[in-house]
C-alpha cells in the first residue's frame, strides 16, 4: 500500500484503518497514529503532501509491517527523535517504522481476506468510531498499570527499608549488649587485677581511675601499695606504653617485678634499674615510666624514685604546694632506673599527690596544666581524702577533656591519736 495525503484527517484514518487489518492492539495502534501525526503535521502546514506507504514482511521469524512516511518536498531533514513509536531508520525525507505483527493474521474480522480488502479512494468507507477512545482507555489503562506497578514497588521499598532500619537497629542493640558485656568483662578483670584497699594505722590512701574509653577501661596505668616488713607502705605508679590488653599487661608486669624486688629488700633506688634488667630478657619491646614511694608511717619520712614519671605534689597544711621533682629514665629505655632518691617529710594531714600523665595531656601548653594542678590539689587538699582524686582529675578535664587513662592517687599522714592512761587505783 502507497498513498498520498495532503492533511492529517485521511492520513490518520489509514494508519487505524492499516491497524485495524493487522490487529494491531490500541496501545501500539495510538503511538502509531501520533508518530505518524508529528512527522506529517509540519508538512501539511507548509503546504507539501506526504507518502504514506505499508510493506508487510513475512520473511525471517514472523511477520512484520513495514510503515513509511515520506515527505518528499520536506523543506529540512525529518527529525525522528521523541516519537511516542520509536523509528526503525530515518533519512532527511522518510522514517520507517518496524511493527511485529500478531500471528495468526491472514483473515480479517467476519471472514474477509486481506487480498479481499478495498483500497481507500475517493469516497470509500473508513469507519473508526469510537477508535480515539479506544487508543485514550488504552493509554489510561497502561498509565494506571505503571501507577499500580509504582505503588507496589513503592510499597516494597518501604517494608525493604522499614525491615533493614529493624535491622539495623537490632544489630546496633546487639552491639551495644556486646559492647557492655565486653565493658563489664574489662571492669571485673580490671577490679581483679588492682589492689585491695590498703589499711594501714597512721595513713590514708585514695585512688581514682578514669580510662581513656569507657567501653575498655582496661589499660596502660596502674598502681600498686602494699606494706614492707617494716611496716613501710610501699606504692607503685605506672603509666605503660599502649592501652588495651597490652597497655594493662605491661603494667602488670612492671608492678609484679617491682613488687618482687621490693619485699627481697632491695633499696630502692635500686629497684627500678633491676626491674629494667629483669624484664628486658621477657620483653624487648616493654616500655614504662614509673614512680616508687615510701613511707614510714611513724616518722612520715618520704622517699621516691622516679623513673621518667611526672612529679609528684606536695601540700602542706600550711597552703604552700610544690612539685617534688626528681631524675631519672622509665623501663625499656636506655640508663633505665632512678638518679637518686629524693626524700621528705610529711606532716600530718599533708596531702601527697601521685599520677599519671593522663591528667595534664591535651592541652597545649604544659607549664599551664601545671599550674592547673597545683592550684586544683590546693583547692580540695582539706577535704575527705576520698573525695580528693575525682575532684582534682574533675577540675583537670573540664577544660580540656582527658584524651589518655587517667589515674590520680592521694595520700594523707593522719594524726595518731596517743594511748590513753590507766586508771588510777582508787
Amino acid at each position: 500500500m502507497s498513498r498520498l495525503f495532503w492533511s492529517l484527517t485521511p492520513l490518520r484514518e489509514e494508519v487505524r484503518d492499516l491497524a485495524a487489518v493487522y490487529r494491531l492492539p490500541a496501545d501500539l495502534r495510538g503511538r502509531l497514529v501520533l508518530s505518524v501525526t508529528d512527522m506529517a503535521a509540519p508538512e501539511f502546514e507548509a503546504g507539501h503532501p506526504v507518502r504514506l506507504t505499508a510493506v508487510r514482511d513475512a520473511s525471517g521469524t514472523g511477520a512484520h509491517l513495514a510503515v513509511t512516511l515520506t515527505a518528499p518536498r520536506a523543506g529540512s531533514p525529518l527529525q525522528a527523535g521523541g516519537l511516542a513509536l520509536t523509528a526503525l531508520a530515518a533519512s532527511a525525507t522518510s522514517v520507517t517504522w518496524n511493527i511485529t505483527l500478531p500471528a495468526p493474521e491472514s483473515t480479517l474480522p467476519g471472514g474477509t481476506r486481506r487480498a479481499d480488502r478495498p483500497e481507500h479512494g475517493p469516497g470509500a468507507p473508513a469507519d473508526h468510531t469510537g477508535a480515539a477512545d479506544e487508543e485514550l482507555r488504552a493509554a489510561l489503562a497502561l498509565a494506571d498499570g505503571l501507577a499500580a506497578e509504582r505503588r507496589r514497588l513503592k510499597h516494597e521499598l518501604a517494608e525493604t527499608n522499614a525491615g533493614v532500619l529493624a535491622l539495623y537497629v537490632h544489630l546496633e542493640e546487639r552491639e551495644e549488649e556486646a559492647g557492655q558485656a565486653h565493658g563489664r568483662v574489662l571492669r571485673e578483670l580490671e577490679d581483679a587485677l588492682r589492689p585491695e584497699p590498703l589499711e594501714v594505722e597512721g595513713v590514708e590512701l585514695a585512688v581514682h581511675f578514669a580510662p581513656a574509653d569507657p567501653g575498655a577501661p582496661t589499660g596502660g596505668d596502674l598502681y600498686d601499695w602494699f606494706t614492707l616488713p617494716d611496716g613501710t607502705v610501699h606504692i607503685t605508679v605506672v603509666d605503660a606504653l599502649g592501652h588495651g590488653v597490652r597497655g594493662i599487661r605491661t603494667a602488670i608486669t612492671v608492678t609484679h617485678a617491682v613488687r618482687t624486688l621490693a619485699l627481697e629488700g632491695h633499696s630502692l633506688d635500686s629497684v627500678l634499674a633491676r626491674s629494667h634488667h629483669i624484664l628486658m630478657s621477657f620483653d624487648a619491646d616493654l616500655m614504662a615510666t614509673v614512680l616508687l614511694a615510701r613511707l614510714d608511717v611513724v616518722t612520715g619520712e618520704l622517699q621516691l624514685a622516679n623513673g621518667g614519671h611526672p612529679a609528684p605534689v606536695l601540700v602542706r597544711t600550711s597552703g604552700t604546694a610544690r612539685y617534688l621533682a626528681s631524675r631519672g629514665r622509665g623501663i625499656g629505655h636506655p640508663g633505665s632506673g632512678s638518679e637518686g632518691v629524693r626524700r621528705e617529710r610529711l606532716d600530718p594531714g599533708d596531702l601527697l599527690l601521685l599520677y599519671t600523665d593522663g591528667l595534664l595531656e591535651g592541652r597545649k601548653d604544659p607549664a599551664e596544666g601545671e599550674r592547673r594542678l597545683i592550684a586544683s590539689a590546693r583547692t580540695h587538699a582539706g577535704r575527705p581524702l576520698r573525695e580528693v582524686p575525682p575532684a582534682i582529675a574533675a577540675d583537670m578535664h573540664s577544660v580540656v577533656p582527658h584524651a589518655d587513662d587517667t589515674l590520680a592517687l592521694a595520700v594523707r599522714i593522719t594524726p595518731r591519736i596517743p594511748p590513753s592512761a590507766p586508771p588510777r587505783p582508787a
